[in-house]
């Protein structure tokens, strides 16, 4: 697994330049007032939260946009089972509506997938518009075999390996396997109180 140091950064050349960054703490209230005006307010009860409920991201897979001072953009990825092959789901992928020419949401999608690469995932997989994620190369070619837990449309659901074969033999049902997130922040909690090493 590769451990990655700096937090991944990217940047438009347009005049009004857009930064993407490791998403922070502080930035949960704008990313809900995001996903709220993106996605609507029956948003918690789509098939994929099924899969988010309870759960963190995966670790430093999770990313936001930011322009102007302001979140403009969203993309998480998390741990699931693909019918028992180790995968990732993609999701949710928001920008701000006023910003939807500026490339927002391919520089998301093209750094996270780089760096779940880098980290060593094998694939990834996604309930959206197959002619939008096609040009990441997402296909309905390796998902045939796996459902979800709840309605979804079947020629929605996209899979990307990012590892050659990751995604053979993927059968059955998509489940959650990341962290709780009750677990994830009390392992943040036993850190911020472990003791600073003394100087010699």
């Amino acid at each position: 697994m590769t451990a990655l140091r700096k937090t991944p950064v990217a940047s438009s050349t347009d005049a009004a330049p857009f930064a993407i960054r490791s998403e922070r703490a502080s930035d949960v209230a704008a990313r809900e007032a995001l996903l709220d005006a993106c996605f609507g307010a029956n948003r918690q009860t789509r098939t994929c939260q099924r899969l988010r409920d309870g759960r963190a991201p995966a670790e430093g897979l999770a990313f936001s946009a930011v322009r102007l001072g302001r979140l403009v953009g969203t993309l998480r990825l998390w741990h699931v089972s693909a019918g028992g092959v180790p995968a990732l789901v993609l999701g949710p992928l928001a920008v701000d509506p006023t910003c939807r020419e500026l490339g927002i949401g391919r520089a998301l999608m093209n750094l996270a997938l780089a760096v779940a690469r880098a980290r060593g995932h094998g694939a990834v997989i996604l309930l959206g518009d197959a002619p939008y994620y096609a040009r990441f190369g997402f296909s309905a070619a390796k998902t045939g075999e796996l459902s979800l837990p709840g309605p979804f449309e079947r020629g929605r659901l996209l899979g990307l390996e990012l590892r050659e074969g990751a995604l053979a033999g993927a059968w059955g049902m998509i489940v959650p396997t990341g962290a709780s997130m009750l677990k994830t922040k009390a392992a943040r909690g036993k850190k911020a109180l472990q003791p600073l090493p003394r100087a010699a």
